[in-house]
C-alpha cells in the first residue's frame, strides 16, 4: 500500500488524473474501472481536455462497477448516467469504450471482465461509513463477487436509494447491483481517493483499524497493489 497526502482537492485531482494518463498511455488495451459522485469531479475536468479527440487513446476501456436502476425509467441508471455527464459525454469517448454494468448483466459481469482481460485499474471514492462501490455495512461479504443487493438489505437502504434516485419514489428500485469485494480485489491496481475534512475519521479507521466485513474499506488495505491520495484535510487524523 502507498499512501500519497495532497495539499488539497486540486492536487488530489491532478495526481489522481496522472495516475489514470499513465494507464493510456500504454501500447495495449486497459481496462479501466471507474467511479461518480463528488471526489473524482475535478479528476474527470483534468481528463477530459487531455483525451477528447485523441485517437491513440482508444486503447481505454471504461467499464462502471455499480448500478442503482431507476424503476420507473428506460436508460442509463444513476452510475452510469453520472459517469456519462462527468466524463463520458464530455471527453466523447467512444459507445464501443464504454462497458455498462446493470440491473440486466451483472450475473455475467466478472466472466465478462475476465473475457476481456481483467481490470487493469480501478479508481474508488470513500464513503462516509466506509463503504466501497456498493459494498455497504451489512450488505455484501468479502467474499461475493458481482451482485445484488435487497432494499430491505439494512433498515436505511430504503431511503439510501431514495436519495440516490433524486427522491422520486416512484423511481426507487427493488435492488442495486454493484462488484463485490471480492470482484474489486481482482482488478490489478486498486486507486482510493479521499477528500474532505468529513472523511478524515473513516479514512483513520480504514488504515489504523482491524479488517473487518462493518467497514467494508479495510479489505482494501490487503489489496497488493493500492494507492490512495488523500488530501491534507483526509488525513489530518492519521498518525504521525
Amino acid at each position: 500500500m502507498k499512501l500519497i497526502i495532497a495539499k488539497d482537492f486540486d492536487e488530489m485531482s491532478a495526481l489522481g488524473a496522472t495516475e489514470v494518463i499513465s494507464y493510456l498511455q500504454k501500447d495495449k488495451r486497459v481496462n479501466l474501472a471507474i467511479t461518480a459522485g463528488s471526489t473524482p469531479t475535478g479528476v474527470y475536468e483534468k481528463l477530459t481536455p487531455f483525451v477528447k479527440n485523441r485517437p491513440e487513446f482508444s486503447n481505454a476501456h471504461y467499464y462502471n462497477f455499480d448500478e442503482v436502476p431507476f424503476k420507473t425509467k428506460d436508460g442509463y441508471g444513476v452510475t452510469m448516467g453520472n459517469l456519462d455527464r462527468l466524463f463520458f459525454t464530455p471527453a466523447e469517448i467512444s459507445a464501443e469504450n464504454i462497458h455498462v454494468l446493470d440491473e440486466n448483466n451483472y450475473q455475467e459481469q466478472d466472466a465478462r471482465l475476465a473475457a476481456d482481460g481483467g481490470l487493469d485499474l480501478i479508481m474508488l471514492g470513500l464513503g462516509g461509513d466506509g463503504h466501497f462501490c456498493g459494498n455497504l455495512p451489512n450488505t455484501t461479504k468479502f467474499g461475493d463477487l458481482t451482485s445484488s443487493v435487497a432494499v430491505d438489505a439494512t433498515p436505511n437502504m430504503h431511503d439510501i436509494l431514495l436519495s440516490e434516485v433524486g427522491g422520486d419514489e416512484r423511481n426507487v428500485p427493488d435492488y442495486y447491483v454493484t462488484m463485490g469485494p471480492r470482484s474489486v480485489m481482482a482488478a490489478r491496481k486498486i486507486l482510493l481517493l479521499v477528500n474532505g475534512k468529513h472523511k478524515a475519521e473513516i479514512l483513520k479507521r480504514v488504515l489504523e483499524g482491524p479488517v473487518t466485513e462493518d467497514v467494508p474499506s479495510t479489505i482494501l488495505t490487503l489489496h497488493p497493489n493500492l494507492l490512495i491520495i488523500a488530501d491534507e484535510e483526509a488525513a489530518s487524523l492519521l498518525a504521525k
